[in-house]
């Protein structure tokens, strides 16, 4: 009768052979299997070839050709020594030849006296110093002055006009509105989009407010992309109006004509950011799909993609003064050189989805995220100088106090932020602060590397 053979788990099965494999090369585990010198030096000999097969012979040839150069000058040199010597038939350095005009050449005499012994002279070199990190700017804390209410729904984004005297909000209410930044009081409501306005941008070069929202269009009639955009951006020096979203792509359009210039395609998920410059990289763009691309605007391509993060690129700020950018992501904050993209830091601490981000022009740069904190940083050496958390409006939930955008003044003096409690709160620096009511604690992490 054929006994029945026990059935086991695939588990089961792989770590019996593992224990089996582990004991029977137990006992010699410690000892590696002697080398072989034959197959050590073919190994060489092949990586020496593919490595440096290309330059081998020219080597050679270099070699051959400082042999006969110095062969030659060997040969120079003692048929110089033979003709010195056969001139007078004594050898240089005696009186016979001291006096003679027809040397070939010149003899110096021995002089009389001590010895002189030239010694070299060994430059001293100090001790190599450590690299010092930059010590924070002191920056005076922000607070909270000011609640504006009067959006019915998120608001979702906000731009202040160049003349600095007001600013416009867009909110999930489909409304555009438009508030005295001295007062905070209501000018005059918009209307016109037919779903949530999702970026606000306004001409320094045109008397224009120019809107985009989730209904797919940017008002004033730019038809183009196939889903919601969600960013726009104005070139500051011609007249090019720069849109993203939903659909991956970014469009660039003449503002004169409304006609679709560009259409920048690369990205594979959500562009959730588009930012313009007049310097190179003139766009750049952060999206979900973990990556940052920079795009040369006269060809219309891609001239470079950053993929450091390792989750999707919500925001995106150029620095007013410094040729730098920075993103944020869950992850962490990343700082980038232009033009090329070159990471110079991680700003680390602001755990959450980061939503926005601003900067000033005294090196605060602000994050805000969707869980309603804000983080204040030094831009320089990365330091979180500050964290907020302000209170939701009274008849929210506490889930509503996301925000979902910011900005500075053109003064860089008031901050203003759009949250989903639907109110736009602004932000000062706070006048009584100094150095010795809140001193900088900074504690440098010794691995972090500056590339400044």
């Amino acid at each position: 009768m054929v006994e029945e053979v026990q059935r086991h788990s695939v588990h089961t099965l792989v770590f019996r052979s593992l224990k089996r494999s582990h004991d029977m090369f137990l006992s010699s585990h410690g000892f590696l299997p002697p080398l072989d010198l034959k197959a050590e030096t073919l190994k060489k000999m092949v990586k020496s070839r593919d490595s440096y097969g290309l330059v081998l012979e020219r080597a050679k040839h270099n070699d051959a050709a400082k042999h006969l150069a110095l062969e030659h000058s060997d040969h120079i040199i003692n048929s110089h020594q033979h003709i010195a010597e056969t001139q007078d038939g004594s050898f240089p350095g005696g009186d016979t030849m001291s006096g003679k005009e027809g040397s070939l050449v010149p003899v110096i005499p021995p002089q009389s006296g001590p010895m002189v012994h030239i010694t070299s002279t060994i430059q001293n070199i100090g001790p190599r110093k450590p690299t010092t990190m930059p010590k924070p700017k002191w920056h005076p804390p922000w607070k909270l002055y000011r609640v504006i209410s009067g959006h019915l729904g998120w608001v979702r984004c906000v731009a202040v006009e160049p003349g600095n005297e007001w600013f416009a909000t867009g909110s999930a209410d489909r409304v555009i509105k438009i508030w005295d930044l001295a007062s905070g009081r209501l000018k005059v409501s918009l209307t016109g989009h037919i779903s949530s306005v999702r970026g606000l941008a306004v001409s320094s070069r045109h008397p224009y407010l120019f809107s985009c929202g989730e209904d797919r269009q940017v008002i004033r009639h730019y038809h183009g992309h196939l889903s919601a955009v969600y960013t726009l951006a104005l070139h500051p020096n011609i007249d090019v109006l720069v849109t993203a979203g939903r659909d991956a792509t970014c469009r660039v359009w003449d503002m004169r004509t409304k006609a679709n210039v560009h259409t920048l395609t690369g990205h594979t998920n959500t562009i959730a950011s588009a930012i313009c410059q007049a310097a190179e990289p003139q766009i750049v763009t952060g999206s979900h799909d973990c990556t940052i691309r920079l795009w040369d605007l006269s060809a219309g391509k891609s001239k470079a993609t950053l993929t450091n993060h390792k989750k999707s690129v919500r925001s995106l700020v150029f620095h007013p003064s410094l040729y730098m950018f920075a993103s944020a992501s869950p992850d962490n904050l990343k700082q980038w050189k232009c033009p090329d993209g070159r990471f110079i830091q991680n700003l680390t601490g602001h755990n959450a989805i980061i939503n926005c981000l601003a900067v000033n022009p005294e090196g605060v740069l602000v994050s805000g995220a969707d869980n309603g904190t804000l983080h204040c940083w030094d831009w320089r050496t990365g330091y979180n100088f500050q964290r907020l958390q302000a209170p939701v409006q009274p008849g929210s939930m506490d889930s509503e106090s996301g925000i979902f955008s910011m900005t500075f003044d053109h003064s860089g003096s008031r901050l203003i932020t759009t949250e989903a409690d639907k109110t736009i709160k602004i932000y000062r620096e706070d006048d009584t602060a100094t150095e010795e009511t809140h001193p900088i604690h900074w504690r440098p992490e010794i691995l972090k590397r500056r590339k400044y």
